[in-house]
């Protein structure tokens, strides 16, 4: 589907939470016609607005987030809301409340988290576009376990306005989509985009402490081979891992003052515990170590003009596996960084699963960022459309 939302299409994804009645008359604009998905911690004037959480089903958006309503002011139609992740904390979107999204690669798998409704919406082409959220990795994460492109904005450049925050000190709403040429359509609408060029021979970061899965590092040496330029390796001081549970825990810290009182499924409550009971010696390392990691990618950025890295150490997974502890180890450092990085599809699994690659680029080279994107997605063409699903 294209320039079109057909409401009465059938979701056997369970992508959607709340479909839109009546799109209304969308403005001629730089998206006129295209139709996109919203996940559902970001506010759509009129739709539940609950964030993944039972508790606030019955919460009407009194209006449009910032965000939305500048995709509404070029023309865009607003087709929905989308599930997600119970509070926005996962990266598989089996939600208690809501049911799990299902991946349109293949049935029973996750899609990713936590904005996978918005990653299975967009794969199985019930919308054009949609909008996602980023804390450490929930836009880039589905569109690797999707088979799509999704960007994260760099963190001060888009708008927070309207979004039921995980960690604003980390969130970005950022797009999902098929291609990269709507992808950037949509980003430029959204988000302040720079048009300045990626200057710099490009870098890997060394998988320092990450147990990459033998068919996602195989599908990155072939991505890293298509570039022509020998890439540097950047080594960060500390454990991928490490950085990515001092990030967890900050999550935790700011999720469980905002979601104080509000009831949630026991599984999140427990999440929500981690980051209160830590100790204050323990915290202040914790800051110490994402402040470093976030001058060492800046200070590699700045020196090299990109890092290029796995978008997740893992092909998707089944829902009846336990969900992958490592999955944000790659994407959380864009969001500690605060930089830009954008996932694109990259190759597949034996068994016909997406693989992604993610590049992280310089805050103010948007515009160089997806162009690079562009030349190594030309070289891949590793996009491939998810087989039909029956009754879709």
């Amino acid at each position: 589907m294209s320039g079109a939302y057909d409401r009465a299409m059938i979701d056997p994804y369970n992508a959607f939470s709340h479909r839109a009645d009546d799109v209304g008359t969308c403005p001629d604009g730089p998206l006129s016609g295209l139709s996109i998905g919203v996940k559902a911690n970001i506010a759509v004037k009129g739709m539940p607005h609950h964030a993944g959480l039972a508790a606030w089903i019955g919460r009407i958006a009194a209006q449009d987030a910032t965000t939305v309503a500048a995709l509404r002011a070029a023309g865009a139609m607003i087709a929905g809301t989308l599930h997600m992740e119970e509070g926005a904390l996962g990266a598989k979107t089996d939600n208690p409340h809501f049911g799990p999204v299902q991946n349109p690669h293949r049935a029973g798998y996750s899609p990713g988290g936590s904005s996978g409704g918005s990653g299975a919406a967009v794969a199985a082409g019930l919308v054009d576009a949609a909008l996602g959220t980023d804390t450490m990795g929930s836009v880039r994460i589905p569109a690797s376990h999707c088979g799509v492109y999704g960007f994260k904005p760099a963190t001060d450049r888009v708008s927070q306005d309207g979004l039921e925050a995980a960690d604003l000190s980390l969130d970005a709403i950022g797009p999902l989509a098929r291609d990269l040429d709507t992808l950037e359509r949509v980003a430029r609408v959204m988000s302040r985009f720079g048009e300045g060029g990626i200057a710099g021979d490009g870098a890997s970061v060394t998988k320092h402490g990450v147990a990459v899965h033998p068919e996602v590092a195989s599908v990155f040496d072939r991505t890293a081979a298509a570039l022509a330029t020998s890439l540097a390796q950047v080594s960060l001081s500390h454990e991928q891992s490490r950085i990515r549970f001092a990030g967890f825990i900050g999550v935790s810290r700011a999720m469980s003052a905002h979601l104080q009182g509000v009831p949630m499924s026991d599984h999140l409550a427990k999440l929500l515990t981690y980051g209160p009971r830590r100790a204050d010696s323990d915290w202040a390392e914790d800051q110490r170590i994402l402040s470093q990691t976030a001058d060492e990618v800046c200070r590699a950025i700045d020196v090299y003009g990109f890092m290029i890295m796995p978008t997740v150490p893992n092909p998707p997974f089944s829902h009846s596996d336990p969900e992958p502890a490592a999955q944000a180890d790659f994407t959380c450092l864009a969001n500690i960084a605060g930089l830009p990085a954008l996932s694109i599809p990259a190759g597949w699994t034996a068994d016909g699963l997406p693989i992604g690659v993610q590049i992280i680029g310089q805050s103010g080279a948007e515009a160089g960022l997806f162009a690079l994107a562009r030349q190594l997605d030309d070289k891949l063409s590793a996009y491939r459309a998810p087989p039909k699903s029956e009754g879709a």
